[in-house]
């Protein structure tokens, strides 16, 4: 039976800091590191935003407001469509969170296979209904979502025929440990019936490996080169370091959860219990006609030349044959 890794996406978002070089250095270095996708997302300033929209974080030297870092963020069709050709060159998929309907008219031009919801578009039904006409995937983020918000998404997503997979996320940057929410990813999958992951902003490996371990098929996390970069998620991201070694360990994870151990059959270690395991032996040089007493005995590998050490107490009161020396090992033959 063939069981699939966890599908492993980073997420650039806004690590490249408006900077197309950077977009492209990120898809180099990432294609490196064992991940299934890279993530990113569409700023389309005057079709999302407006100069009335408040900083998240107050954390921009050069932008006087929102709308113009979104501006800053923002690239056009063609570069788009270099993005999405680099992405397939080293064979990572191009997904992509549209924020706006115009976003996702220019990624149907581009050609994606999915769609990615962020959390904060869960409840926006219009682009939901737009992606819904493509016929294509999706794959939802639960971050701000209570479970009646996330029920009301989920009917009007089945009323249309779109096939979906929710991801567990706590919108919080950094989240720390008591945010993870990992028990969500068991309950989505009894709520909903299907794949479920788990988005990450811890900026630790460790969580998407309890979260492999606890039933997560889809991982996704923020990328940066280095933490103390600037942005708004770098303090939440994974290094690409990082992200090599949390590749590795949830696939290693991943094959331990699928192969499960037998623990009342050991044939396997059958030669390792032959040198591990001990056989009786004497602990003093002992004559003929010895009663032998606890105080005699001792253990000594390997297993198999003498009575096996768990039977010490059947020897216990028996009479020597022969005279023995110190460390000789004893055996049924010995005793009467």
């Amino acid at each position: 039976m063939m069981h699939s890794n966890p599908y492993i996406i980073a997420e650039i978002g806004q690590a490249h800091d408006g900077s197309l070089g950077m977009i492209h250095s990120y898809i180099d270095a990432l294609s490196l590191t064992g991940i299934n996708a890279i993530k990113f997302q569409m700023h389309i300033p005057e079709a999302e935003s407006s100069q009335f929209e408040p900083f998240r974080v107050k954390f921009s030297y050069e932008d006087a407001t929102r709308y113009d870092y979104w501006k800053r963020m923002s690239f056009t069709l063609d570069q788009w469509k270099e993005i999405k050709q680099h992405c397939d060159l080293v064979n990572l998929e191009f997904l992509c969170s549209p924020f706006s309907n115009l976003a996702v008219d220019w990624l149907e031009e581009i050609g994606v296979k999915r769609y990615k919801i962020g959390s904060g578009e869960v409840t926006n039904f219009l682009i939901l209904e737009k992606i819904a006409k493509t016929k294509k995937p999706i794959i939802l983020s639960s971050g701000m979502s209570s479970y009646s918000e996330l029920d009301k998404t989920v009917a009007f997503l089945k009323e249309l025929k779109v096939s979906y997979a929710i991801l567990q996320c706590t919108t919080s940057y950094p989240t720390l440990p008591e945010h993870f929410g990992l028990n969500v990813i068991q309950e989505l999958k009894e709520r909903y019936q299907v794949v479920v992951g788990f988005s990450d902003h811890s900026a630790t490996i460790e969580t998407c490996i309890a979260a492999t371990t606890l039933g997560a098929e889809i991982l996704e996390f923020h990328v940066v080169f280095d933490r103390r970069q600037f942005g708004p998620d770098t303090k939440s991201s994974l290094t690409i370091d990082e992200t090599k070694k949390l590749v590795v360990a949830v696939n290693a994870i991943k094959k331990a959860l699928d192969n499960p151990i037998d623990k009342n059959n050991n044939d396997s270690f059958k030669a390792l219990k032959q040198i591990f395991e001990k056989s009786l032996a004497i602990n003093k040089t002992l004559s003929k006609g010895h009663i032998i007493t606890f105080e005699d005995l001792e253990a000594k590998k390997p297993k198999g030349y003498g009575i096996d050490a768990s039977q010490f107490n059947t020897v216990i009161g028996k009479k020597l044959i022969f005279d023995k020396n110190q460390w000789d090992f004893l055996n049924e033959d010995d005793l009467q």
